[in-house]
């Protein structure tokens, strides 16, 4: 198994903390490596707490099944075919801020999370986190 590197996954949260200052919101960033053990997380002063474990989640959630989280919940919406997956896996999230981190190979190495501003922003800083790479 290929896992991002602790220097990638220390730019990478850089790069979204700088991203996430240009919109002016606080925000938690989190990276989990192929297995989905965190690797790297920081937060930003006046980030809202509950946004801490929803960053965790989100690249957890990016890390399992390989795909975005806002794809999931497009996927697990009441006429979707994976309609209730959120509840598994002891608690996933299906709405937009994670995303899954691949090698130059097309790998899945990690996921980034990132929770504290709309869903939107949130997708905004993870991208700015995958462009740093």
């Amino acid at each position: 198994m290929t896992n991002i590197s602790l220097d990638s996954a220390a730019r990478i949260t850089a790069a979204g903390l700088q991203a996430a200052t240009a919109i002016d919101t606080p925000m938690n960033i989190a990276v989990v490596d192929a297995a989905g053990h965190l690797l790297h997380f920081a937060r930003m002063a006046d980030s809202m707490l509950g946004s801490i474990d929803l960053a965790q989640r989100k690249a957890k959630t990016a890390i399992l099944f390989h795909i975005p989280t806002a794809v999931l919940g497009t996927l697990s919406r009441p006429d979707g075919p994976i309609y209730g997956i959120e509840l598994s896996n002891d608690g996933l999230v299906s709405f937009g801020g994670g995303l899954p981190i691949t090698d130059a190979q097309g790998r899945v190495i990690g996921a980034v999370g990132v929770s504290g501003g709309t869903a939107d922003q949130d997708v905004e800083v993870a991208q700015a986190c995958l462009a740093a790479l």
